[in-house]
């Protein structure tokens, strides 16, 4: 096989937000990937604003890049119980593209939380958001980083072996659905 294109997607939009290190971390994890990073950062979906303007290039080129991933990561802060509205925000807009560029990709999806329970919830309800995509969607195990602020070192990487082995068991399994 070629050298996979895996794309992530970071459900928060700061710069050092814990979700863009859990998704760097998984990418190393993964393997030799070309390793391309979503841009969440779109106008807010309005029905009037597609009636009278399209499809917005920012929100075409992520579907673009969805449609040329061979995988997909999708890292989601817990925001009152729910994955972020920027990242239900961009899935909204992808929906509004032409095809459905999500078909049959291979997905994970983890999450970097404040909370005890790292995210766990807001995991379990992108899952149910990606469902009508129909997406290959990685079910397990469940990475779910608590305290997500305090589990990086300074150079970025995990430093619990417990976070470390689940990230690479997950890495494992959506590298082998690649090769389905």
């Amino acid at each position: 096989m070629t050298t996979p294109v895996l794309l992530t997607i970071s459900g928060s939009l700061r710069r050092g937000a814990t979700n863009r290190k859990l998704l760097a971390e998984a990418a190393r994890v993964f393997g030799p990937a070309a390793v391309a990073e979503a841009d969440l950062n779109l106008p807010l979906y309005d029905g009037d604003a597609e009636a009278a303007e399209g499809i917005p290039p920012a929100v075409q080129a992520l579907a673009d890049q969805i449609a040329a991933a061979d995988a997909i990561l999708i890292s989601t802060p817990e925001y009152n119980k729910g994955p972020s509205g920027v990242l239900k925000n961009a899935l909204d807009w992808v929906s509004r593209t032409e095809g459905n560029p999500w078909a049959d990709k291979p997905v994970a999806v983890m999450s970097a939380a404040a909370g005890r329970a790292g995210g766990e919830q807001a995991q379990a309800l992108l899952r149910g958001f990606l469902v009508p995509f129909q997406p290959r969607l990685i079910i397990g195990p469940g990475v779910h980083l608590a305290g997500s602020g305090k589990e990086f070192d300074e150079t970025g990487r995990l430093i619990s072996e417990h976070y470390e082995a689940t990230l690479t068991k997950l890495m494992q399994k959506l590298r082998a659905e690649l090769q389905r």
